[in-house]
C-alpha cells in the first residue's frame, strides 16, 4: 500500500509524516483491497492555527473513499479523518459480505 502525504501552505515535519503514516497503515486491517492512501494537510492562507485534512482511500474496483476534517489541532484532524475513512471501509466490506 502506498501512502502519499501532501501539505498545502504547510510544511510537513518528520513528526507529522510519521504520525500520519502510522495512522494510515491501520486502514488495511479494515479492507485488504486498499491500494493507496492520500493525505492532504492544509492550512488556509491568512488563518493561523486552522487546519483542514482530507484523506482519500483508493480501493480495488470502487471509487475512492474521501473523508474531511477541519479544526484547530492538526493531529486531532488526522485522527478524525482516519476514523471516518475506517468507518467507510467497514461499511463497504459489510456491504460486500451481504
Amino acid at each position: 500500500m502506498r501512502i502519499d502525504i501532501t501539505g498545502k501552505h504547510l510544511d510537513i515535519t518528520p513528526a507529522i509524516r510519521t504520525y500520519a503514516e502510522s495512522k494510515a497503515t491501520k486502514l488495511t486491517k479494515y479492507f485488504d483491497g486498499t491500494q493507496q492512501v492520500r493525505i492532504i494537510l492544509e492550512s488556509p492562507a491568512g488563518k493561523a492555527k486552522e487546519f483542514t485534512v482530507e484523506v482519500q482511500v483508493d480501493v480495488v474496483k470502487h471509487q475512492d473513499f474521501i473523508s474531511h476534517s477541519h479544526g484547530h489541532d492538526l493531529y486531532h484532524c488526522i485522527d478524525e479523518c482516519i476514523e471516518k475513512a475506517a468507518r467507510q471501509l467497514k461499511d463497504f466490506k459489510e456491504k460486500l459480505r451481504s
